[in-house]
């Protein structure tokens, strides 16, 4: 297999003079180099600049891009750049060259990408298992193509300028050509409510994304645009399993699938380790990958602080399934004084705190290895988060009549803030397309015109998340909450960070979860299979009860918990108050707004640590995106090529 998890950048001239932008190309990929520090190329014609940053893992010799390809009657028609990781392309290149006596230079997947793109079209990303972004330039048709993985676990960031479109695996490779971010006032409004930018906007006016799970093609004419157009349609079909034969069955279905997932994303020449926390999703992952490695390395990351470090777990369940284990401890003076950094990383601000011990284990595990899975992923398709839980608990509200649900809903306004119940009521009384939007809800809608200067009443999260669930009409309520997830939290946030930070230390992550066919399984878990009482993931727990020890199989989901709550009103606070007043940001923000929230917080009055940490997450892109007033040291990416 290759190494294409790194990181590329093209450019379509509009006007024949692709060659004037090579040098723009260049510069953005030497911002990101971190996502390929091994090698680097370029490739051009009059109307396509292809490059590429390349993290070798195998086929060194060979295989780098931008990489060409063609049929034997014109060998160098296509040349593609490619970042991810296809685990089924020696299956297709088999396919290919048995069916159409498809040939290869190299023993990598990105061959078996264009040549399936060459015979099956635009099908061919329909056949893909893996995780991509890429782009395919057809010298000969004059014809651009792109897609997207499925789950959107790789980014693929667009541009429109003056005489061209752009594209990139980072944002700040694009600013090469579209100067300075410009922010986009609605998706800071929504970020402020959601803790991300939801897709396909991002907090820069003049940037977007490619969706996950679509493709376009785009010809080099004037007023060329790209029209995604999506080829993978995610619903949740619940299948209905009677009896103990049935039930039994099912959870077969799972272990199966899930192993064979894992053995597909274990296929690699140099180490893969994986990350353990404390839940079942990464024990899960590590335990089945010892099958194919027994050799594995682990990984966890913690806060010495009670309740909010997982390492104990963890170890235990290292030495349960026989894995080697690596720990990284994150110091409260770390978190703070990385955070610029991290975010310089990140292109876009995302509010979750998670970010910085992930950021870190991702750090040490480069060390070790250049590999690691993942458990993300798990929550989304067999329904592991608390709020999945709520349709059940709200029910006797929400069966009640409409007059008599208003009527709760203004007894809980009318009681103090802090007053247990006191949400529970207001969430009862509003429909499940108002309530759900997410797993992060920061502020809310009527919160807004206090903080956000250029709030605007005509924007609401329905904008994002209505769409969705009108394509999930019919379904129950843990279905669409899980379809909406697929749309939102998981592109918007936990990609995004899984991304973002093991590609800032030049590690490759992989998460078997997120595979079409685990995804084909998890789809017919009936709504009771994932979700009784106060258990979540049953049908998952039950799979895996062979195969995770038992300390953890029903263990609370804490992934890395942070103690922001804890260092805002303690050792944090003057740090934290410091950005907030001195951030250049008075057009979007009212700082006395946040200060008086990190102050009620210190003062014990509320919970407003995640509010002031978005705000600061925003002001500090704000200051090295837009006014350019604080410049990360950025590391030189230093690790050894082969592991």
């Amino acid at each position: 297999m290759t190494d294409l998890v790194c990181g590329l950048m093209g450019f379509l001239s509009l006007t024949g003079r692709a060659g004037d932008r090579v040098e723009e190309v260049a510069a953005g990929m030497r911002c990101a180099r971190h996502r390929g520090p091994d090698d680097a190329g370029t490739w051009n014609d009059d109307d396509v600049v292809f490059g590429f940053n390349r993290l070798s893992i195998i086929d060194i010799a060979h295989s780098h891009q931008p990489l060409r390809w063609g049929p034997p009657e014109s060998p160098d028609r296509y040349a593609l750049v490619f970042n991810g990781e296809i685990y089924n392309y020696l299956e297709l290149r088999e396919e290919l060259a048995a069916e159409f006596g498809a040939r290869f230079r190299t023993e990598g997947d990105g061959e078996a990408i264009v040549a399936g793109f060459h015979h099956w079209g635009k099908a061919a990303v329909s056949r893909l298992r893996g995780m991509f972004a890429f782009l395919i330039w057809d010298t000969e048709l004059r014809v651009l193509f792109g897609a997207r993985d499925p789950f959107g676990i790789k980014p693929l960031f667009t541009a429109v300028t003056p005489d061209g479109i752009a594209f990139s695996s980072e944002e700040k490779g694009l600013r090469e050509l579209t100067g300075a971010a410009v922010v986009d006032e609605a998706a800071l409004q929504h970020y402020l409510v959601l803790q991300y930018v939801p897709e396909p906007a991002t907090m820069d006016v003049a940037i977007r994304r490619l969706e996950s799970g679509t493709h376009f093609t785009l010809r080099p004419a004037p007023g060329a645009a790209v029209h995604p157009e999506r080829y993978f349609h995610p619903t949740f079909v619940p299948s209905r399993v009677t009896g103990e034969s049935e039930r039994n069955a099912l959870y077969r279905r799972i272990a199966d699938v899930l192993d064979d997932s894992v053995k597909a994303h274990m296929r690699a020449d140099v180490t893969v380790g994986s990350f353990l926390s404390g839940g079942i999703d990464s024990t899960a992952i590590a335990a089945l990958a010892k099958r194919y490695n027994p050799d594995l390395l682990t990984f966890t990351t913690g806060f010495d602080r009670e309740g909010f470090s997982e390492i104990d777990v963890a170890a235990e369940s290292a030495a349960a399934i026989g894995v080697r284990h690596v720990v990284r401890k994150v110091s409260e003076a770390e978190l703070t004084g990385a955070l610029p950094l991290i975010v310089w990383y990140l292109d876009e601000p995302v509010a979750d705190p998670a970010l910085v011990p992930l950021y870190f284990v991702a750090n040490e595990a480069r060390k070790h290895v250049k590999v690691v899975l993942s458990g993300e992923g798990a929550d989304e398709l067999f329904g592991g988060y608390n709020i999945y839980r709520e349709p059940a608990s709200l029910a006797p509200m929400t069966r009640l009549p409409h007059q008599l649900r208003k009527g709760l809903a203004a007894v809980g306004r009318a009681l103090p803030q802090g007053f247990r119940g006191k949400d529970m009521l207001r969430r009862g009384a509003i429909d499940l397309e108002q309530r759900y939007y997410g797993n992060a809800r920061i502020f809310r809608e009527e919160q807004l015109p206090g903080v956000l200067l250029t709030y605007s009443p005509d924007r609401s999260f329905r904008d994002v998340t209505d769409p969705i669930y009108a394509r999930s009409l019919g379904s129950d309520p843990i279905s669409r909450m899980q379809h909406v997830d697929l749309f939102t939290w998981l592109r918007g946030d936990i990609l995004v960070k899984a991304d973002k930070m093991t590609m800032a230390n030049s590690l490759e992550l992989r998460v078997p979860f997120l595979d079409p066919r685990v995804f084909d399984v998890a789809r017919t878990v009936p709504p009771e299979h994932r979700v009784q009482g106060v258990a979540t993931k049953v049908a998952l727990r039950k799979a895996m009860e062979l195969i995770v020890p038992p300390h953890v199989l029903n263990r609370k989901k804490l992934g890395f918990p942070v103690p922001i709550r804890h260092y805002l009103k303690e050792g944090s606070y003057d740090w934290a108050r410091n950005i907030i007043t001195s951030a250049q940001t008075e057009q979007y923000i009212d700082a006395a707004a946040v200060v008086k929230l990190l102050d009620d917080h210190r003062a014990g009055v509320a919970d407003y640590s995640r509010p002031i940490w978005t705000v600061i997450v925003f002001q500090l892109w704000h200051e090295i995106f837009v006014t350019g007033s604080i410049k990360p040291e950025i590391p030189e990416p230093v690790y050894p090529v082969f592991l």
